[in-house]
């Protein structure tokens, strides 16, 4: 069976960004996980919260209908600051992704480009630079020895994709997307399906518009550039994350 990681900043993050993707690999008997590195503490809608642990909590419980309702059964929240993983030690975060990766054994591991995603945002920025860390040193002995104290293995995951788009959104900062070398279609009932679950997210009920204007520009598809392979190759346009993946 096929295993794929999705590293992401935010709850919310698995539905906006990569929903339609992780929707349809599920359906394809794909064993989803998602790793979120925030509880989502930071943000400026709050719901009914009355404070910080109010919110952590209730942005959890909204992770995980998200994720039953695109098909995932496995989903995760660290503990990492919010708003500050810009300011977070590189070490430690990227250790704890390692252990992830070192745990799951993804086939293909996804997230964020360095630019921060369609948002710009720096929380996302720096998920994907620690998965690209991480995706790099969890197949390395010489990395986090201790976890290999514990029992675990190096595991080298055959792909990393970066989310990409080809359009940027003219009221963000300005960021330098990723070229485009995979193109997932995904369908409208999974476009459907991915706006649906962000809105299992109830605290963040004021971007659900924003949302789908944003990802109306190309509804039926995800777009990701492929950052780094197991095995060397030669870069080429694909349609599937797994094209070419050994089980």
């Amino acid at each position: 069976m096929y295993r794929l990681l999705c590293i992401t900043a935010h709850p919310d993050d698995e539905a906006g960004a990569f929903g339609g993707t992780l929707a349809l690999y599920a359906d394809r008997g794909v064993e989803v996980y998602v790793v979120c590195l925030t509880a989502g503490t930071a943000a400026r809608n709050r719901g009914a919260a009355q404070n910080d642990d109010d919110l952590a909590q209730l942005r959890r419980a909204e992770l995980l209908l998200s994720c039953e309702h695109l098909g995932i059964r496995f989903c995760e929240v660290l503990h990492f600051p919010d708003g500050k993983l810009d300011r977070a030690n590189f070490h430690e975060v990227v250790g704890a992704l390692v252990e992830k990766i070192r745990r799951t054994r993804p086939h293909v591991v996804l997230s964020f480009a360095p630019d921060g995603g369609l948002t710009g945002h720096p929380d996302h920025a720096m998920a994907g630079t620690f998965a690209t860390q991480a995706f790099e040193w969890a197949g390395r002995p010489d990395r986090y020895p201790n976890q290999l104290a514990q029992g675990l293995q190096p595991h080298r995951a055959q792909k990393l994709y970066w989310a990409t788009a080809d359009f940027v959104l003219a009221d963000r900062m300005p960021t330098a997307p990723a070229p485009v070398t995979v193109r997932v279609e995904v369908g409208m009932e999974r476009f459907e399906r991915k706006i649906e679950a962000f809105m299992k997210h109830k605290t963040q009920a004021p971007l659900f518009d924003r949302l789908r204007k944003n990802l109306g520009r190309a509804p039926t598809e995800e777009m990701f550039h492929l950052a780094a392979t197991r095995e060397p190759r030669e870069a080429k346009l694909e349609s599937d994350l797994f094209e070419g993946v050994e089980e």
